[in-house]
């Protein structure tokens, strides 16, 4: 990977940087963290914002609505949007990191051009629907039923963790469709309308105040066949095309913003003499050189799904997904730790998004797959080791 910048590539983050120059300053104010109808509302103004300037779906391939744009403009615009403290993808982010790049990779052209455009355009907000009270990081034990019946399929169950599930419009949802099957081979990927009958929604309130998850149950929803992405039974496959994007690239933007707290840490080491502390100094140190390499790795997982793409490939980033997930997830919980020790007891006086990331740090370690589920596949698909029995 040639990490050196071309003429171009510095043009498009010179015009890249003009407009974000412009037009941030002119946002409206952030709502409330805890106004979730509010919240949306400013994500997809936003993502509105990227579509009509032509930055939305950069990386995604033309042909599913996106700019075909390459690796390394697709690393400028994370980086550059990051370090000008632009909007993230927010209450979006399923349609935009985890359920879109699915259906461009696997959607058929009629599912592409149904669900990609509304995602781009800052249209439609999609949730996840995976994990279960009783099928967490044993995803493949799921039990909720879809049935088939003509033209459609009848959802009964419960998923729990539903992301952003009280303001969305689809979910990303994982069915069992041949109960007698294997567990891993009895699963289908259906995206299913929140405005259908018999969907109850329960928000759950997390850890930093928060209500970004959910409890979903489902009463005999009819969906139709047509919404699933893939064959009926080939639902693991898919989720772990999904769960790739979410590993691999969904957290790119956060590497970024977590190298700016960094910075922002040593700044007030310095300001409060606790920089004198040579163990800090090695601790600050250790963080910075962890998230260096945490950047170059995400230029490779990034690289490698977009030169895959232009080969033809699905686009979908490698084993590498995993390996940046389980050092990334360690990497944010220690910054965090370092942070609290570096302001002490002002740590519980910070403004509210420096608690709220603090807290949130501690789920990372499960979220996205647990760090135990993550060195499973490390060893296996990467070290080759033998499966554990």
């Amino acid at each position: 990977m040639d990490l050196t910048s071309t003429e171009e590539e510095e043009d498009f983050r010179r015009r890249l940087r003009a407009w974000l120059g412009e037009v941030l300053p002119k946002l409206p104010a952030r709502p409330d963290p805890l106004d979730w109808p509010g919240r949306r509302a400013y994500d997809l103004g936003w993502q509105r914002m990227l579509h009509d300037a032509g930055y939305a779906g950069l990386h995604w391939p033309r042909d599913a609505g996106g700019q075909g744009a390459t690796p390394a403009q697709h690393l400028i615009f994370l980086e550059e949007t990051e370090l000008a403290g632009a909007p993230y993808v927010g209450a979006n982010f399923v349609g935009l990191l985890h359920a879109g790049p699915t259906i461009a990779a696997e959607g058929t052209p009629e599912q592409r051009r149904r669900w990609l455009p509304p995602v781009l355009r800052g249209e439609e907000v999609w949730c996840q629907g995976f994990s279960e009270p009783e099928a967490g990081s044993d995803l493949a034990s799921l039990r909720t039923r879809a049935i088939r019946d003509g033209d459609d399929y009848v959802v009964t169950g419960a998923k729990i963790w539903t992301s952003h599930a009280e303001v969305a419009d689809w979910c990303e949802l994982l069915v069992r469709t041949d109960p007698d099957a294997p567990p891993h081979r009895g699963i289908s990927w259906l995206a299913m309308p929140m405005d259908a009958p018999g969907i109850t929604v329960r928000p759950l309130r997390t850890l930093a105040g928060s209500a970004e998850f959910a409890e979903v149950f489902l009463d005999e929803v009819r969906v139709p066949v047509g919404n699933r992405v893939g064959a009926e039974n080939d639902g693991w496959r898919v989720t772990m095309v999904t769960l790739s994007f979410e590993r691999g690239t969904a957290f790119v933007g956060e590497v970024v913003a977590c190298r700016r707290v960094l910075r922002r840490v040593a700044r007030a080491a310095k300001a409060n003499g606790t920089w004198d502390d040579p163990v800090l100094r090695r601790r600050l140190g250790r963080l910075h050189a962890e998230f260096t390499a945490l950047w170059r790795l995400t230029q490779w997982n990034v690289s490698e799904a977009g030169h895959a793409l232009a080969r033809g490939g699905s686009g979908v980033p490698g084993v590498g997904a995993s390996v940046f997930k389980l050092r990334y997830s360690h990497a944010r919980q220690e910054l965090y730790d370092a942070a609290a020790a570096v302001l002490g007891p002002g740590a519980l006086d910070a403004d509210e998004e420096w608690t709220a990331d603090r807290l949130s740090s501690l789920s990372y370690t499960i979220a996205a797959g647990t760090s135990q589920i993550q060195r499973n596949i490390v060893a296996e698909r990467v070290l080759g080791l033998p499966k554990g029995r």
